[in-house]
Order: C-alpha cells, then sequence, then structure tokens
C-alpha cells in the first residue's frame, strides 16, 4: 500500500466507532517522530499523532521488529514512555515468535486490535521493495508466526504498508506483500479456514 501515513485516519476512523484500540505493529520504525522537514504529518509520525488523539489503548500497543539508526541516543523513550511494548529486532533473531505472539495475545485481550505491518520489518534481502529498507530485519516465516498468532484477537481492521514498486525490481516484495495480505484477512474474526 501506500506510506505509513494512512494508518493515521484509519485508525481516527475506526477509533471512532470502537474507541481506543490495541496495536500490533511491525516495523523497522516505531513511527512516532514528532516532525520532520518541519511537518507534524508524515510517515515517520502517524502513531504519535493516533497517542495525542486518543486513537490508542497505549497499555495494548506492541511494535515487533524494531531497528535501524536514530538521531537520539534512546530512541525508544518516547513508546515505552506511553506504555508501549517494543520488541527489537535483535530480540527476535533465530527464534520463533510463536511464544511472543501467544503473549501478545494475552496482553491484547478481547478488546479490539489493529494490525499495522510495514513491510521494511522485514529484512531487505526478502523485501528490497520499499523506501527505507534496515538491515537485519525479521523473517517471512516470523512474518506469518506474528500474524497467525493474531487468530483468535478481536481484530478490527489491518493495513500493510511501504511497498514501493519502483524498488521491487524481481516484484518478490509485492509477491510477500500479498501473501501477508492475505494471511490478514484469514485471521480476521468469523473467517473460516481449514
Amino acid at each position: 500500500g501506500g506510506d505509513h501515513t494512512i494508518t493515521y485516519p484509519i485508525l481516527q476512523a475506526v477509533a471512532k466507532k470502537h474507541g481506543p484500540v490495541g496495536l500490533v505493529h511491525v516495523d523497522a520504525h516505531t513511527d512516532t517522530g514528532d516532525r520532520a522537514l518541519g511537518e507534524k504529518i508524515y510517515h515517520g509520525t502517524p502513531f504519535r499523532r493516533c497517542v495525542e488523539e486518543g486513537l490508542l489503548d497505549c497499555s495494548r500497543v506492541v511494535q515487533i521488529g524494531i531497528r535501524g539508526s536514530s538521531y537520539d541516543p534512546d530512541p525508544y523513550k518516547y513508546c515505552r514512555d506511553q506504555g508501549f511494548r517494543v520488541v527489537l529486532a535483535e530480540e527476535c533473531w533465530s527464534k520463533s515468535l510463536v511464544p511472543l505472539m501467544a503473549e501478545v495475545r494475552k496482553q491484547m485481550g478481547d478488546k479490539p486490535v489493529y494490525i499495522s505491518f510495514d513491510i521494511d520489518g522485514l529484512d531487505p534481502a526478502y523485501a528490497p521493495g520499499t523506501g527505507t529498507p534496515e538491515i537485519a530485519g525479521l523473517t517471512p516465516a516470523q512474518a506469518l508466526e506474528i500474524i497467525r498468532g493474531c487468530k483468535g484477537l478481536n481484530i478490527v481492521g489491518c493495513d500493510l504498508v511501504e511497498v514501493a514498486p519502483m524498488y521491487d525490481v524481481s516484484g518478490n516484495t509485492a509477491l510477500l506483500a500479498a501473501n501477508l495480505l492475505f494471511e490478514m484477512l484469514c485471521v480476521l474474526p468469523r473467517v473460516k479456514t481449514m
């Protein structure tokens, strides 16, 4: 899809119906910046804007796959100060995320949850077609474990963002994104799978 800015108005609409929601956010970046080039709304700020507007139940926000360089000596302080659970990519290296998702399901409970998946949460070896790739990311198998681990949650919406076709020379990123979206559809409430 588009860049991560699209999640902000979606969550405004979702919160009008459901109130503040939990968030399962897969990304290389927290997207909680305050400004870029003087602008308050861009793809690195949507979740700060959502916090400011009370769209998120901050005790039920988990960010998975976070990594990359920063201009701040403590780049995840804002998130932790809000009560977010930040799972760095290095905490995911070389292991199954099934146990993590069991914890996430307990954290989310039966209240409304939104899934927001930035394709750059995956390592660029698997998903090079994105504008802000960061090395040492998640694998496709881990992405499936995260999404399938959301089965049974009260999911009220989801997105997959930041696929950039001009950088996706092989088409692998689009193929991976399409499959991850299909998996998200399969874990929505009341969807019957075999």
